[in-house]
């Protein structure tokens, strides 16, 4: 029950309730989601192009040829990714930033993945970097962050369009709000 407190959201009576129902379940069952929790943490990583989570690398988004590589869009965290790719609106490809910029809470630009940003549009082939950092104070804060070190590239920088209510995260908007966010997307 202790380990499963530690895991976000499980308080004390979730932690009891998880440990028994492993209890009550039969060993394959529990031998099976123990093996899960041990494969993640040995065969998942973060692909080096993009730094979205993957077991292979690049990742299935940077190697699919089909993709347009010259629009980055630019998100905080992997489950981001998942909901703008859910929209099946993203024809680019990504960069996962690995959170946001926090200076109260120690987080400065250089524990993100912003230089790797940055290499990837002086490489060269990028004509549009889309921030889609979340509406919030440390999105708005890691979106002129970013728009400040390519503005000297000449590439177009936009950012989603604010059908996304100020606050909120991408994680938690509809498939219809983040439509018209990234179609309404506009010049940064």
């Amino acid at each position: 029950m202790a380990e499963f407190e530690k895991l976000p959201g499980i308080g004390p009576r979730s932690a009891e309730r998880l440990a028994f129902h492993i209890l009550k379940t039969d060993k394959e069952s529990a031998l099976a989601l123990a093996a899960a929790i041990r494969d993640v943490k040995e065969h998942v990583h973060h692909c080096r192009v993009c730094c979205h989570l993957t077991e292979t690398d690049p990742c299935q988004i940077c190697g699919d040829p089909r993709r347009e590589r010259s629009r980055i869009f630019v998100v905080e965290q992997p489950k981001d990714l998942l909901q703008l790719e859910a929209t099946g609106l993203v024809r680019g490809v990504y960069h996962v930033l690995l959170g946001h910029i926090a200076p109260l809470d120690g987080i400065e630009p250089g524990d993100l993945t912003i230089d790797g940003l940055v290499s990837r549009v002086k490489a060269g082939g990028i004509e549009e970097v889309v921030i889609a950092t979340n509406p919030t104070m440390e999105g708005e804060g890691t979106a002129l962050h970013i728009k400040s070190l390519l503005a000297s590239t000449g590439v177009k920088i936009t950012q989603l369009a604010r059908g996304l209510p100020t606050g909120s995260q991408l994680e938690y908007a509809s498939r219809a709000i983040l439509q018209d966010a990234i179609e309404g997307r506009r010049e940064f």
